[in-house]
């Protein structure tokens, strides 16, 4: 797959097939989530993979928008880390960045994902926290949820030049 047809082609999946994965593509993916750009090169995220069914349940127990979890059979969680990161609130957008590359990386891999947002809703990073047993210091940003893809999806049309400025607004 050529990248900018995966930039453009991938979708957020929420339909699984619940055949297992190989554990090489998920490393693949886990190193593209890795290669993300960061403040300072700070690299400020840790990567928590989730294949235990009763624990999936467990988060779709406290995240109202993770019903497909048992169905994708894995998730990936991407935490900052508030220790190693550039500066207050920086991890929010390096861990952004890793869960975007982890996204596109599952795509090229033929993987479906979709991105389950915890931050900046604190009672689900709480709840989350408290179920992974996270230190104080680590923070949830995602939860994306991964398997083989039960559903095709079209193609919309998203480029608006309305939204394009060039120099100033006006």
């Amino acid at each position: 797959m050529e990248l900018f047809d995966g930039l453009i082609s991938r979708r957020s999946i929420r339909k699984y097939t619940g055949k297992k994965r190989l554990k090489k593509d998920l490393m693949d993916i886990l190193k593209a989530g890795m290669y993300a750009p960061s403040a300072r090169n700070k690299q400020p995220w840790h990567f928590l993979v989730i294949d235990k069914m009763e624990l999936l349940e467990q988060i779709q127990e406290v995240h109202p928008y993770a019903s497909m979890l048992t169905e994708a059979g894995q998730a990936i969680v991407v935490c900052g880390d508030q220790h190693l990161q550039n500066g207050p609130g920086y991890w929010v957008v390096d861990c952004s960045a890793a869960t975007q590359n982890i996204l596109l990386a599952a795509h090229a891999k033929g993987l479906g994902a979709v991105w389950l947002g915890v931050h900046p809703r604190e009672e689900r990073g709480r709840a989350v926290e408290s179920l992974l047993q996270l230190p104080e210091h680590i923070k949830v940003l995602s939860i994306i949820a991964l398997g083989y893809p039960a559903e095709k999806k079209d193609l919309p049309e998203r480029f608006n030049e309305e939204r394009i400025h060039f120099n100033t607004w006006g």
